[in-house]
């Protein structure tokens, strides 16, 4: 008997972790069914002692490894060539470590007789619940090449997606770690300087504008109590990242998100990029709505959209149909429920759908385009008030001495 350490979601959407002894995976999925527990990710004792083996070492594949492993895996099952046979090559080509690792643990489980979706659900930090329940479908319709084929575009697509998010945040951190860095240096070791300078030329009575004498005594407080700083820069940025790793600080921070005015509308469009995709490919591959939509709202990335989902599919559960649903909740533009709406109707959701996915992921990428543009100068007028006000504290008191010289 081993012991299963399970995430988990009830009823009310929290989140739940727990372990479980038991002699397979089965049972841990009927287990946690009767508690009315709806399983995130399961692993067994063996493998987090496996992942622990080294320090160095890891079971996460990267997304391009990925990627090129599905493709590649469904070439060959096209070809004729048994799973088997097609896992043990790719273990042997692959250039990924991580990859080689966890294929070795998958191969063994498929000599032993287990399905190749129930294999890959053991490694929850490569393949996502997404990946493994269209593979489940696949393996049952026996289109599994076919699905192998979406599986991968979807990958290449979210990665795209995350490529852009992350190229356009770039620029902006850069400046924001640069500003708190020249202002941090300016307040602790020039301000002091220029302090000691306009003391020597005026005296220690000499009386200096208010903008001055503010810097000077928040360069003085920094000066003496830099290590309270440094402690609750720490402390704050320590405790604000603990508070939204929790499910209700999430919540929050996700909640929050979608109330920026410039951020809200990225967000709320890479959410229904996702949510198309990802549902119209899991309806696509024969997976059952209500858990397509379970699914669906583990992969859209905010839990703000994760509960509206799931509560969308309570009503779906009792009767109503999805298109209903969405069209009362702000959150999902008019043309979802209309698109989706036509597709249940002519029996086409999943390629309905994909037509959202991609005319939203294009409005994703102008956003994008439109909020970078913004930010360079936002920032650059930014930093150079800041500049500014430095040089004003410095150069007011410089003249008024200057004038009382003269006279």
């Amino acid at each position: 008997m081993a012991k299963f350490s399970y995430t988990a979601v009830d009823s009310s959407g929290k989140t739940v972790q727990g372990s479980i002894d038991a002699n397979e995976r089965e049972t841990v999925l009927k287990a946690l069914a009767k508690q009315g527990l709806k399983p995130i990710s399961i692993k067994s004792g063996k493998e987090g002692a496996s992942s622990k083996k080294s320090l160095f070492s890891s079971n996460k594949v990267r997304g391009d490894h990925l990627v090129v492993f599905t493709r590649e895996l469904s070439a060959m099952v096209s070809a004729g060539v048994p799973l088997l046979r097609a896992l043990t090559s790719l273990q042997e080509h692959s250039e990924s470590p991580a990859l080689k690792n966890v294929l070795t643990g998958i191969i063994k489980d498929i000599e032993g007789g287990s399905a190749l979706a129930d294999s890959l659900a053991k490694y929850p930090e490569s393949f996502s619940d997404v990946y493994v329940n269209m593979v489940r479908a696949g393996e049952a319709a026996g289109i599994l090449d076919e699905i192998l084929k979406r599986v991968a575009f979807q990958q290449e697509k979210n990665a795209s997606i995350r490529k852009k998010i992350k190229s356009a945040m770039t620029y902006p951190t850069v400046l924001i770690v640069i500003t708190i860095v020249a202002f941090f240096g300016l307040m602790l070791f020039v301000i002091p300087q220029i302090g000691n300078i306009l003391t020597d030329l005026g005296g220690p009575d000499a009386k200096l504008p208010v903008l001055t004498q503010i810097m000077l005594n928040l360069s003085q407080l920094m000066t003496s109590y830099w290590y309270l700083f440094i402690a609750a820069l720490g402390g704050g940025i320590f405790g604000i990242t603990r508070y939204i790793s929790t499910p209700g600080g999430k919540y929050k921070f996700h909640a929050l998100i979608l109330k920026l005015p410039a951020i809200r509308t990225i967000v709320m469009k890479v959410a229904i990029a996702r949510f198309a995709r990802t549902f119209s490919a899991l309806i696509g591959a024969g997976v059952a709505v209500l858990e397509a939509l379970d699914v669906t709202s583990h992969a859209v990335g905010n839990m703000v959209y994760e509960r509206d989902i799931q509560a969308a599919a309570e009503e779906v559960k009792n009767g109503a149909t999805l298109s209903s649903v969405i069209q009362k909740n702000p959150l999902f533009p008019a043309i979802v429920p209309q698109m989706l709406s036509v597709g249940e109707e002519t029996g086409q959701t999943d390629t309905v759908l994909v037509k959202v996915a991609d005319f939203y992921e294009e409005e994703v990428d102008a956003a994008i385009d439109g909020i970078s543009s913004i930010i360079e100068p936002v920032m650059i007028v930014f930093m150079g008030g800041m500049v500014g006000l430095i040089a004003a504290s410095v150069m007011m008191p410089i003249a008024s001495l200057s004038q009382n010289i003269k006279s």
